[in-house]
């Protein structure tokens, strides 16, 4: 626990401290956001405020994680096994980082242009397939040679599984590596587009990545305190994971960045992460479904990031076979504020929405532990 605090005050120090650094640095540079001329009227107003504010939150959960192992080293023996970096913490900080480069050159293309089209839809389509490819065959095909004092092997686990998971894997879903593969692709896909989509309102992805991120550390803690590779963990009903201190101090550092950043980005946000920082988080967000064993518990973890996706499909589809569009605008926090709500008042009720999400998400996680311990 010890590490995974250090790792979130250090993240939410940097990101706090260093974002007025970034805001002057991409004003200087002229890095400002433009506005899609189709997008609501009251968004102009916004033009010019510096973007690709990911960086710092990106930045800062990377030296965050190397803050928290520094603080590792001071655990008992029993627990330093994860002092060393694993393949757990590449892949997650790798979806991260690299997810975040694909929205890097899509921001840098839209700055560059002076207008929001930035990089292809095809462009950024396979810069995600190639990440998600890349960390997903890490992340299957590189098991962990965890030993005990005897030198016997304590922990064979990869950061990814073959089979389809809910609370923890279920074996009669088994999808080869190469269907694994494809799955966390389609999975990286999926969360990158959910939260960049998301990312449209001052804070609103932000603030709810800050829950998902959160709901995850905890999932991460409490498998690694009922973790079958401990030793000294005794019990018969325990997790199957990798490297959950890694994940639970990744997810952690994460979240204290993102809250760090969140004081400068809530309403009136004086620097956006652009797609840098969504792309970024999604594609952590990804990994942390992957890697805790938790992948159909996602769309439940991350439901804002669904409901708004889902708005997005259904106003493509509606309009192509019919002509008509379901909402006033997509995504759906477009729809409410044509309606006239304020910008506050939706971020505020749809974070509202994304806590409710985690809230059953932890509580189906919790329930399904107590269901098999009593």
């Amino acid at each position: 626990m010890r590490a995974v605090i250090v790792a979130v005050g250090v993240a939410f120090l940097i990101s706090l401290f260093c974002t007025p650094i970034a805001i002057k640095v991409f004003t200087r540079l002229k890095a400002g956001q433009p506005i899609r001329a189709e997008g609501p009227a009251m968004h102009q107003g916004k033009k010019g405020t510096p973007t690709m504010g990911g960086v710092v939150f990106i930045l800062a959960t990377v030296i965050a994680y190397v803050a928290g192992h520094l603080a590792l080293t001071t655990l008992p023996d029993a627990q330093i096994a994860q002092v060393e970096p694993t393949i757990t913490a590449l892949v997650l900080l790798g979806l991260m980082v690299f997810s975040g480069a694909v929205g890097f050159i899509d921001d840098f293309l839209k700055v560059r242009k002076r207008n929001s089209a930035g990089l292809n839809k095809r462009g950024k389509l396979l810069g995600q397939i190639l990440v998600g490819a890349i960390f997903g065959v890490v992340a299957l095909y590189f098991p962990s040679s965890m030993t005990d004092a005897a030198g016997a092997a304590t922990n064979t686990e990869t950061v990814g599984s073959t089979t389809l998971s809910f609370i923890r894997d279920i074996p009669a879903l088994d999808l080869t590596k190469i269907g694994a593969v494809i799955l966390i692709i389609v999975v990286v896909m999926a969360t990158t587009n959910g939260v960049n989509l998301t990312d449209g309102l001052d804070g609103l992805a932000t603030g709810a990545s800050v829950m998902v991120l959160a709901a995850y550390a905890l999932i991460a803690f409490w498998q690694y305190r009922h973790w079958c590779a401990d030793p000294s963990y005794t019990q018969a009903y325990c997790y199957t994971v990798r490297d959950p201190l890694e994940i639970a101090l990744i997810a952690g550092a994460a979240a204290g960045a993102c809250v760090g950043f969140l004081w400068w980005n809530t309403s009136p946000a004086r620097i956006f992460m652009g797609d840098t920082g969504a792309l970024g988080l999604g594609g952590l967000i990804a990994g942390m479904a992957m890697s805790t064993r938790t992948l159909l518990l996602l769309p439940i973890i991350g439901g804002l990031f669904v409901i708004i996706t889902m708005s997005v499909v259904i106003q493509i589809i509606s309009f192509r076979t019919t002509g008509k569009r379901v909402f006033r605008m997509s995504p759906l926090q477009h729809h409410f504020e044509l309606a006239g709500w304020s910008e506050v008042n939706i971020v505020v009720r749809f974070w509202i929405i994304a806590g409710i999400g985690v809230a059953i998400a932890l509580g189906l996680f919790y329930s399904e532990f107590l269901a098999n311990v009593t």
